[in-house]
């Protein structure tokens, strides 16, 4: 239990997403690489049902589909009964997201255009690390404004939700007609049971998961055989969870429903396990030394990722929150800045899980474009936070100025208490 509540930590799941990437790189480009390689490498699994992966491919395609559940389930709450479901609170974050996530598509493509090869990574510079993006900004964070946060929140879930329909999408070659709608069935009658565990079967949230996460487990093996990436499955199941404590009752304070207790219960798995477990067999690349590391700087590649990623985010972001509110005329909340948001934006720059996932489906493992796209990746999320953490440090601690100010004058009058009283 201790465990459990140490893992739901935003800063803790980041700085294990660190760790393991790092060990990752280090072995990676040790003297034991092919340790790693072997185990990266290693196959395990059942090929008559096309479940024959390599280690490194379950941890993108098994693992990270609890990733996708949980943002599934933070997507559907959000929209059910928290801030995504006002509008006035939720289309600027929206509409900046979708800012932040066509401007880099857009400077990647315009880089990368004149190699044809290199076209189709347009998408890896799309997505925010909801993990460590919320990581940094909780560690750097304690007296930045509440809305802030919320406007991250927003900005990065929905992101995502763009992100896993571009992989969805774009990400998809050929599809299996029947093993799709073997999957279709399997989720239909796993939202029906989520929906009636409790008013029907009268079941406890934890005895409730171990009816559904053998459906779930079938519902992921038919995704992955009909050709859509498995880790939509994740996404389709978690919207298929009941967010508020009765399903006839539509009031937000209604109480939580599987959504929110399988939250709870979940989060230390993705991100105690299944993300740094997937940072460590995506991460590791061997960049081969300095003069390596230089060529794979001065790849085209590179240098669209990391452009897309470091300017790409804030610019996409800020421009259309810029137009939002000029144009649209929609007010953002009185206690943010533009300084700020700008700080969020570079934030967003930090793309590490999701785009090491679109990189492994752009380009053939063990390639010069995949490993160059991750060495851009890892590159593009050091700076994005390092960049970000220098601007939000800055805005923290005029925050907390405003704040000890603030509790030295109670009575607002522009005198220091303590002169009043004599003190």
């Amino acid at each position: 239990m201790r465990i459990g509540q140490v893992l739901r930590k935003e800063t803790v799941g980041g700085a294990l997403l660190v760790v393991m990437a790092v060990i990752a790189l280090v072995w990676a480009n040790s003297p034991w690489a092919e340790g790693y390689f072997a185990l990266r490498d290693f196959r395990i699994g059942y090929e008559p049902w096309h479940l024959n992966l390599t280690l490194g491919g379950w941890a993108a395609d098994g693992l990270l589909a609890i990733f996708f559940f949980l943002v599934g389930l933070e997507l559907k709450r959000e929209f059910v009964a928290g801030d995504l479901r006002r509008f006035r609170t939720a289309v600027i974050p929206i509409a900046a997201a979708a800012g932040g996530v066509a401007v880099p598509a857009l400077i990647y493509t315009v880089l990368a255009w004149q190699d044809p090869g290199l076209r189709h990574g347009w998408a890896i510079p799309t997505a925010t690390d909801i993990a460590f993006a919320v990581a940094v900004l909780a560690l750097i964070g304690s007296h930045l404004p509440s809305p802030l946060r919320i406007f991250l929140l927003t900005l990065a879930v929905v992101d995502d939700l763009i992100a896993i329909g571009i992989i969805a999408i774009f990400y998809t070659d050929t599809i299996n007609p029947v093993p799709l709608v073997l999957a279709v069935v399997t989720i239909a009658v796993y939202g029906a049971i989520a929906q009636m565990s409790r008013r029907f079967f009268g079941l406890h949230p934890m005895a409730a998961w171990l009816i559904l996460l053998p459906l779930g487990m079938v519902a992921w093996a038919f995704m992955h055989a009909s050709g859509i990436h498995a880790t939509i499955a994740g996404v389709v199941l978690a919207f298929t969870i009941p967010v508020l404590h009765r399903v006839r009752d539509r009031a937000p304070d209604a109480g939580p429903g599987l959504a929110e207790q399988f939250e709870y219960r979940f989060r230390p798995l993705s991100a105690g396990f299944a993300v740094p477990v997937f940072a460590f067999f995506s991460a590791g690349v061997a960049i081969g030394g300095i003069d390596g590391f230089v060529s794979a700087l001065t790849d085209p590649l590179t240098v669209a990722i990391v452009a897309a990623l470091v300017l790409g985010k804030p610019v996409g972001i800020l421009a259309t929150t810029w137009l939002m509110t000029r144009v649209a005329r929609i007010r953002l909340d009185p206690a943010l800045r533009w300084v700020d948001l700008a700080g969020v934006g570079l934030l967003a720059g930090i793309g590490f899980t999701v785009s090491l996932l679109v990189a492994e489906l752009s380009f053939t493992p063990g390639s010069v474009e995949h490993d160059h796209a991750k060495v851009a990746i890892l590159t593009a999320s050091v700076l994005a936070a390092l960049l970000a953490a220098i601007v939000l440090t800055a805005r923290n601690r005029r925050y907390r100025k405003i704040s000890e100010r603030d509790a030295i004058d109670a009575d607002g009058d522009g005198v220091p208490d303590v002169y009043q009283t004599g003190a």
